[in-house]
């Protein structure tokens, strides 16, 4: 199985208040590399961020089945796993390309659980595609890290959470976008991030960022830094890759 774990993937663009398809990011050589390893008539399952959210599910579904021919990606068949039908999950053995989409880390990983995905991957050898919190979701052990209102200050929040274990990387998506976020009264990054990173590290992704973990090998492309025990340091740039 090759894996490519996004920040952001595209694929959707916003006209008047309403989700439009569009091509998926090319920043980094993002959709290059996709390209590169995709079958023609690709069978693609989508693996919901909020399963429960259905007109959310919806638009992801109708943008991705856009998106694809717009960037050259042909496919016979787009599908949507949910709440409402977790039974599609055992037609993975004839999927092509497996997508996880961004969401709510700890929803989607209580649903990736539910209907056994990390068991389905261990015999499957398709293209696994990812972003945001699909892309956390990989890692063997999870930063959940607080995103919600309450959730900073919940002494009962599991920030460590086990995952698919598809790569060793902690991914911290939209990087540029949540530096100065505060969250419960406290910088997202400076007061949570930094304290979360005492013995572990972090790579905080940029959106046109990404990860390319092929056989026990992860490289990363574009601009990126590594926040560990309290401390930043950038380790790659855009244009740039490195492997980790």
């Amino acid at each position: 199985m090759k894996a490519i774990l996004t920040s952001s993937l595209g694929g959707q663009k916003k006209i008047d208040g309403k989700r439009l398809p569009a091509k998926l990011l090319e920043t980094n050589g993002l959709l290059k590399n996709i390209q590169a390893v995709w079958k023609n008539d690709s069978k693609v399952m989508i693996i919901s961020g909020s399963p429960a959210y259905y007109d959310k599910n919806d638009s992801v579904l109708f943008c991705l089945k856009g998106a694809f021919p717009l960037s050259d990606l042909s496919v016979s068949e787009v599908l949507m796993c949910d709440e409402r039908n977790i039974e599609i999950i055992d037609r993975l053995p004839e999927m092509d390309v497996l997508i996880l989409a961004g969401g709510h880390v700890p929803t989607q990983n209580i649903f990736m659980k539910t209907i056994r995905l990390k068991e389905r991957l261990q015999t499957w050898e398709g293209l696994l595609i990812a972003w945001s919190a699909g892309s956390m979701n990989c890692a063997e052990t999870v930063y959940a890290g607080p995103e919600l209102p309450g959730e900073a200050i919940d002494p009962n929040y599991q920030r460590w959470i086990s995952g698919l274990g598809i790569t060793k990387t902690n991914i911290f998506p939209h990087f540029e976008a949540l530096k100065d976020e505060v969250l419960d009264g406290m910088r997202l990054i400076e007061d949570i991030t930094y304290s979360d990173s005492m013995g572990h590290e972090i790579i905080a992704l940029n959106n046109g960022g990404y990860i390319v973990v092929d056989n026990g090998t992860e490289t990363l492309y574009g601009e990126a830094y590594s926040i560990k025990n309290g401390e930043q340091r950038k380790i790659c740039v855009n244009e740039k890759w490195i492997q980790l």
